[in-house]
């Protein structure tokens, strides 16, 4: 066979594979689209609803107003969030995906390849903690701007890849693990690195610089289906200045027997990552 008998039969099915695609973006009801996508959050037990839910040219779906939450309440609020098919890398054989998702005046942006061994890159940028609804659905008040970016080849446990997290200006009051309170603070900075590997998440390092306190987070969870079912296998550190502690005696009082030297308490987090206990 020649080669130009080959490039043809090659372009026919790439042209009759984005006009099935198109097609079937068209014939497929806007309703259908919602009511898969809330299938499939409900599979990993979350809910999803949203205001105008439709599709855009050439291939993609879009929602205003889209809420994500559990048992609980609502998690996640986007007011406006976008999936498409991107055509030019299917020109090269390619599937990829673009998810952008805005969250009061900031943005979130995943760019992703269902394949097995499909790559993912994710971007925070300018999400306000307060615009966060998971904070007040769980009792707590956050504060902060948070950006971040992240980039992972692979799915499930067999995924790989490394994410890291900033946040400035970040005030946290009401915030309790398994039912116990920590202290309200304020922190100039919040940073934070995670590695995917071997079928874990690991915290390498997660700063929070505040007034007064100093905090890290550490440890690992395993990568499962859905992701809130994770067991924790993570350590709170807070070394609080005496000026701090007694601004909060109460607080201290609660957490007095994971005090290991003075000045410094350690606080093992369990639980699963939906629910986090000690």
């Amino acid at each position: 066979m020649s080669l130009r008998r080959i490039s043809i039969i090659a372009g026919s099915v790439l042209a009759f594979s984005l006009l099935f695609l198109l097609l079937s973006a068209i014939l497929v009801p806007s309703s259908e689209l919602q009511s898969l996508a809330i299938r499939a959050l409900a599979r990993q037990g979350y809910t999803l609803s949203s205001a105008s839910f439709g599709k855009t040219f050439p291939l993609g779906i879009t929602a205003q107003g889209m809420e994500i939450g559990d048992s609980r309440g609502v998690l996640l609020r986007l007011d406006e969030a976008s999936l498409r098919l991107q055509v030019l890398p299917l020109l090269a054989g390619r599937v990829n995906f673009l998810c952008r998702g805005r969250i009061g005046t900031g943005e979130i942006t995943t760019e992703f390849s269902p394949q097995r061994n499909g790559e993912t890159r994710l971007e925070i940028s300018r999400v306000r903690l307060e615009d966060i609804p998971f904070f007040a659905t769980v009792g707590a008040q956050a504060k902060g701007e948070l950006r971040g970016e992240g980039t992972f080849r692979g799915q499930g446990a067999a995924a790989q890849g490394e994410a890291r997290l900033e946040a400035k200006g970040v005030e946290l009051a009401g915030v309790k693990i398994g039912g116990v309170p920590l202290p309200n603070a304020t922190y100039e900075t919040v940073r934070g690195a995670a590695k995917l590997s071997n079928g874990k998440a690991v915290l390498e390092s997660v700063t929070l610089q505040g007034e007064g306190i100093f905090a890290r987070l550490s440890g690992d969870f395993p990568i499962t289906t859905p992701p809130g079912a994770a067991p924790l296998n993570l350590t709170l550190e807070l070394m609080p200045k005496p000026e701090f502690m007694a601004r909060q005696q109460a607080v201290f009082l609660l957490l007095v027997k994971y005090q290991d030297t003075p000045g410094h308490y350690r606080i093992p987090i369990r639980g699963t990552l939906a629910r986090p206990g000690m």
